[in-house]
């Protein structure tokens, strides 16, 4: 086996540690048998990189395992590496570019940027504090050890990170600044279950928004979610009247959705929707350091194609996407 060949890596973690290689693979890529990882172990397409593999080998947490198997690993080489905005001895954080996932899902392999950064950094404990979903763009905080992870993912929680995004939405707004203070729960009628709307029974939800530029079309805004419920600030701009550029969800019917979802992009539903992704970008996090306590601001600056749209040009679509990836992947406010 070329071990330079574009392959996936899986690093051992609790879930994984203690059991039999073959038989958790075969749990973790169920559309394989765990006869098939047998084979392919045998065959030298499933390695460790601490010793000789067999399909019996009880993995050990920490152990890396690599898998050339076709469909499992990937057909090419991985993208640019993301750009680093922020690292010391505890944290790492990264830009993320629009249309890459955080983590993997789902058994077909695609690139996510947990794998680039653990590349980026072999060696470490790379973990993630939060996430965003495919589509949007920006600030990402990863960790480097268990004790900087635990204490990231309580400050998450317990709302001690201000996190800061900006969006380019449909028409001019005419107002500076608007609080959205709409709760939030399934969108009544909607076909669609991941639709998120208004719902006074639902889960409260506080969004600030300011107006930073106003185009000929669209309209910049900044958003500063106060809470973090699923695809917030998405659905506040939406009821605001001021859907994002782009989204395929929200500010759109459901029909939109759901025929891309069955036939794929069709130049009517590219004309819809206007842009290839929505145009959210995790512009800023504001956060106490782990270990010292002091707050800590971390910038990511404005994607070349949101740039561009707020520089005067008009929304283009310079690629093309299927179907719209439905993952449970989503940051909380995004």
């Amino acid at each position: 086996m070329d071990r330079d060949a574009p392959h996936r890596v899986l690093n051992v973690l609790d879930r994984a540690a203690g059991r039999r290689a073959d038989t958790f693979l075969a749990m973790r890529f169920p559309s394989w048998s765990r006869s098939t990882f047998a084979k392919w172990i045998r065959e030298g397409v499933v390695q460790s990189d601490s010793r000789t593999l067999k399909p019996a080998s009880v993995l050990r947490l920490g152990e890396v395992v690599r898998i050339w198997a076709p469909g499992i690993a990937p057909t090419e080489g991985p993208p640019p590496p993301p750009n680093v905005v922020f690292e010391d001895d505890w944290l790492l954080a990264v830009d993320k570019p629009a249309g890459m996932l955080v983590h993997p899902v789902g058994q077909r392999f695609a690139w996510a940027l947990i794998g680039l950064v653990r590349e980026m950094r072999p060696g470490l404990r790379i973990d993630l504090s939060h996430r965003l979903d495919r589509e949007t763009s920006g600030v990402v905080l990863l960790t480097k050890h268990e004790d900087a992870n635990r204490a990231m993912k309580d400050a998450f929680q317990a709302r001690r990170v201000q996190k800061t995004y900006q969006a380019i939405v449909r028409g001019v707004v005419p107002w500076d600044t608007h609080s959205i203070n709409a709760s939030l729960g399934h969108a009544a009628g909607s076909e669609v279950q991941l639709r998120r709307g208004a719902d006074e029974a639902g889960e409260s939800a506080l969004t600030e928004v300011t107006v930073l530029r106003r185009l000929a079309r669209h309209t910049l805004v900044e958003c500063r979610p106060h809470t973090g419920r699923t695809h917030q600030i998405r659905v506040h701009l939406e009821i605001a009247g001021y859907p994002i550029l782009g989204d395929k969800l929200y500010g759109q019917p459901d029909a939109t959705f759901l025929s891309l979802l069955d036939g794929g992009l069709t130049p009517a539903l590219r004309s819809a929707i206007g842009f290839p992704r929505h145009a959210l970008h995790a512009q800023a996090l504001a956060f106490p350091h782990p270990h010292s306590g002091q707050v800590v601001k971390v910038r990511a600056p404005l994607p070349v194609d949101m740039q561009t749209i707020v520089d005067g040009a008009e929304p283009n679509w310079t690629e093309l996407a299927d179907t719209p990836e439905v993952e449970a992947e989503d940051d909380d406010a995004g």
